[in-house]
C-alpha cells in the first residue's frame, strides 16, 4: 500500500479551517460578508469573551430554505458563482463556498434561517459540532439568517491556546466591525460584547448621487471617530487603457481594447490631520477593505510635504474598478487584492488625493464667504523685509539665499475692527482658514502670530509659513526651466543591480534625464553614471541608484522634475527663513500672510509641520471650564 492518502472530510474540512479562520475576527468576517451578500439591511453582531464562548451573526437578508441550508454545509458549495470565468469577474464579499464548512468544523455552530419566498412561514435549524450534523429541525424565525459560533476551536486546544487575551480579540472584531460599516453606511450595525452594546449604528439614506455617498460616508466616520476630524471630500474619476492578449495572432500578441473608468471618491484628512499609525487609514476596491503597500505609497505620495515624517493620513476612501480589472483570489482571507494595471490605479489615486489637497485652498471662496482681498484686516503698508523670490541667488544649491534682517522688537497694535458674520459650510466639509476673515492680534515668543477668526483663535508659525513661501517660490522658479541643471563626473561609474530594478530603470531613462542623473544601459543588468545634478552628492553609486529606483516606484509616474533636489531645498529655505526671534513688523506679517495665501499648499511646511492652526471658542470655552 502507498504512503499517500486521501485525507477525511473532517481533517480536510480543518486544515481549510486554518486558513480561512485565523481568530475569532476571521469568523465575524465572513459570516457578516454572507450577510452583506445576502442583501441585509441590518446586521447584529453579539460575542462573548472575546468571540471564544459566542459569536452571534443575526441578519435580515434574503435568508435560505431548507436544501439551501443544509447544503451550505458542504465544501465549495455557493450561489455566488457558477463557472470558472466568474472568478474574472467577482462582485460579492464572498464566492469560495468554503467559510461556513470550515467554521462549523473546529466550533459548535447552529444555523437558524428563512428564505423571504417561504409562504409556510417555518423556518430551518441545524445544530453542527465539529462539522458533524447533530439535529436538523423547523424553528420560528424571521426573514434572514442567524448563525451562532461556540466555543470556537474547542476540538483544536494548540489552536485555541494561541488565541489573544479577550480583549485583544474584542478589538480586532471591531477593527473589523468599523470596516463594514464604513463601506457599507446603508446597512445598519449594532455590535455587543459581553450583553454590553458597544455601538448601534442607524442605516444612513443614500441614493446613487455622490453627495448623498459622500455625506453618508461624513455620518458614519464622525460616529466611528468623533466629530472632531477635518476631513475633505474626494470625487475623482479617470481611464486608463486596457489591452487584450490575441491568442491567434502570436506577432501581433496583445491590442488596446478600449479604457476603463477608475473611481476614487470618500474622504482625507485636510492638511495638518494625521496619525503616529494607519489605524485611521481605510482603504477599500469595490467596497471591500484591503491591504495594498501600493495604494499606501500613492496616498503618501499625493500627500507628499502636507505630512510630518512617521505621520499617516486619515482616510476612508473607495476605488470603484470594473471587477475583471481586479483580482481578489489571491489570498486565503481576501484580505489582499492585485490590479491587473497597478500603475495605472495608483497613479490615479495620487492624483486624486493631490487635486483635492490643492483645491481645498485653491478654490475660490463662495459668495456666503468673504474675498480672500478682505480677508485679513490688516491695512496694506510699505513693502516687507522678509526675503523673497527675488532676493534668491542662481546657484543651484541655493547657497545665496537672502536673510531676513533683525528688526527691532515692537509692539503690534490690536485692532478693533469688528469681524463679519461667522462663515460655515452646508456639506460639512472644513473652510480654509486662509479663506475666512482674519484680525491680526499680535506676536508671542516672537514666533507665533495671533489672530483671530470668526471661530475663535488663529495661531500661525512665522517659520514655518516662510518656508513654505520659500519652498514653492524655489520650486516654481527651477521648474520654470523645464528640467533640472545637471553636472558631469570627473570618472563615471558603473553600477550593477538586480534583474528587477533593472528592467525598471531601463523604462525611466527619459525621467532620468529630467531630473538630471546620466545614467545609460552599460550591459545587461550594468549601468553607466556619468552625471548628476549639483545639490545631490552620491559618496556610494551603488546605494544612491537603488534609492533613486525605491523613490521613483514610490512616486510613480509624472515625478515632479526636481524630486531629488526637494530634500536639499527644504533643508536650505528653513535655513534661511525668518527664526523664533526675528521680530517682524506688522507690514511685514500682512506680507507673510498674503504671500502664503498664494501657495499652493499653505497649511504645512515643507517637512509637514503646520503653519497654521485653529482654536475654536468651544475649545476655549471648555479650557476656562465655561462648558463640560
Amino acid at each position: 500500500m502507498g504512503s499517500v492518502r486521501l485525507l477525511p472530510e473532517i481533517v480536510a474540512n480543518q486544515i481549510a479551517a486554518g486558513e480561512v479562520v485565523e481568530r475569532p475576527a476571521s469568523v465575524v468576517k465572513e459570516l457578516v460578508e454572507n450577510a452583506l451578500d445576502a442583501g441585509a439591511t441590518r446586521i447584529t453582531v453579539d460575542i462573548q469573551a472575546g468571540g471564544r464562548s459566542l459569536i452571534r451573526v443575526a441578519d435580515n437578508g434574503s435568508g435560505m430554505n431548507r436544501d439551501d441550508a443544509l447544503l451550505c454545509l458542504e465544501r465549495h458549495a455557493t450561489s455566488k458563482i457558477q463557472v470558472a470565468e466568474d472568478l474574472a469577474s467577482i462582485a460579492t464579499m464572498g464566492f469560495r463556498g468554503e467559510a461556513i464548512p470550515s467554521i462549523a468544523s473546529v466550533s459548535r455552530l447552529a444555523l437558524t434561517t428563512l428564505a423571504s419566498d417561504n409562504e409556510t412561514g417555518e423556518g430551518t435549524r441545524i445544530d453542527i459540532h465539529a462539522g458533524k450534523i447533530r439535529a436538523v429541525e423547523l424553528a420560528g424565525h424571521a426573514v434572514g439568517t442567524t448563525v451562532e459560533v461556540r466555543s470556537l476551536f474547542y476540538n483544536l486546544p494548540a489552536r485555541r491556546k494561541f488565541l489573544r487575551t479577550p480583549e485583544t480579540e474584542r478589538s480586532h472584531i471591531q477593527h473589523f466591525m468599523t470596516l463594514a460599516a464604513l463601506a457599507n453606511p446603508a446597512v445598519g450595525f449594532v455590535f455587543n460584547s459581553d450583553q454590553r452594546k458597544v455601538w448601534e449604528l442607524p442605516p444612513c439614506e443614500v441614493d446613487d448621487t455622490s453627495d448623498s455617498q459622500l455625506s453618508a460616508v461624513r455620518e458614519r466616520m464622525a460616529a466611528l471617530h468623533g466629530e472632531g476630524i477635518s476631513l475633505l471630500n474626494v470625487d475623482s474619476s479617470g481611464d486608463y487603457r486596457v489591452a487584450k492578449a490575441i491568442p491567434d495572432d502570436p506577432e501581433i500578441g496583445m491590442q488596446w481594447d478600449g479604457q476603463t473608468t477608475v473611481r476614487t471618491w470618500g474622504l482625507i484628512g485636510a492638511p495638518g490631520v494625521s496619525r503616529s499609525t494607519r489605524a485611521n487609514q481605510h482603504l477599500f476596491v469595490n467596497r471591500r477593505p484591503v491591504e495594498n503597500r501600493s495604494l499606501n505609497r500613492s496616498l503618501m505620495e499625493g500627500y507628499h510635504t502636507a505630512l510630518m515624517k512617521g505621520q499617516f493620513p486619515v482616510c476612508c476612501l473607495f476605488i470603484e474598478i470594473a471587477p475583471g480589472e481586479v483580482d481578489v483570489n489571491i489570498h486565503p482571507a481576501k484580505r489582499e487584492v492585485k490590479f491587473h494595471h497597478e500603475r495605472d490605479v495608483r497613479r490615479l489615486l495620487t492624483q486624486a488625493v493631490q487635486e483635492t489637497l490643492l483645491a481645498f485652498h485653491s478654490q475660490r471662496p463662495k459668495s456666503a464667504l468673504t474675498p480672500v482681498d478682505e480677508a485679513v484686516d490688516v491695512t496694506p503698508s510699505s513693502p516687507a523685509a522678509i526675503p523673497t523670490q527675488q532676493e534668491l541667488g542662481d546657484e543651484p544649491v541655493l547657497a545665496a539665499l537672502g536673510q531676513a534682517q533683525p528688526i527691532a522688537p515692537q509692539d503690534v497694535p490690536v485692532r478693533a475692527t469688528p469681524l463679519p458674520v461667522p462663515l460655515g459650510r452646508a456639506d460639512g466639509a472644513p473652510v480654509p482658514l486662509l479663506h475666512v476673515p482674519l484680525r491680526l492680534v499680535g506676536v508671542v515668543g516672537k514666533l507665533y502670530v495671533v489672530l483671530e477668526s470668526d471661530k475663535g483663535l488663529v495661531l500661525m508659525d512665522q517659520h514655518a509659513a516662510h518656508e513654505r513661501v520659500l519652498y514653492e517660490q524655489m520650486l516654481r522658479r527651477m521648474e520654470s526651466e523645464g528640467r533640472a541643471a545637471s553636472q558631469k563626473l570627473l570618472l563615471p561609474e558603473t553600477v550593477e543591480l538586480p534583474p528587477r530594478e533593472a528592467r525598471f530603470l531601463s523604462g525611466t531613462m527619459e525621467t532620468l534625464n529630467r531630473l538630471g542623473v546620466g545614467l545609460s544601459e552599460f550591459g545587461e543588468r550594468t549601468f553607466l553614471l556619468d552625471a548628476l545634478p549639483p545639490f545631490v552628492k552620491a559618496a556610494d553609486s551603488r546605494k544612491f541608484v537603488l534609492e533613486l529606483v525605491d523613490r521613483l516606484q514610490a512616486a510613480g509616474e509624472g515625478v515632479n522634475a526636481l524630486r531629488l533636489g526637494e530634500d536639499v531645498i527644504a533643508k536650505t529655505v528653513c535655513r534661511h527663513a525668518v527664526k523664533a526671534n526675528d521680530a517682524l513688523r506688522e507690514e511685514e506679517l500682512q506680507t507673510l500672510v498674503d504671500d502664503l495665501r498664494r501657495c499652493e499648499m499653505p497649511y504645512t511646511c515643507p517637512h509637514g509641520r503646520p503653519t497654521i492652526i485653529e482654536m475654536n471658542y468651544l475649545e476655549l470655552e471648555k479650557k476656562f471650564g465655561r462648558i463640560q
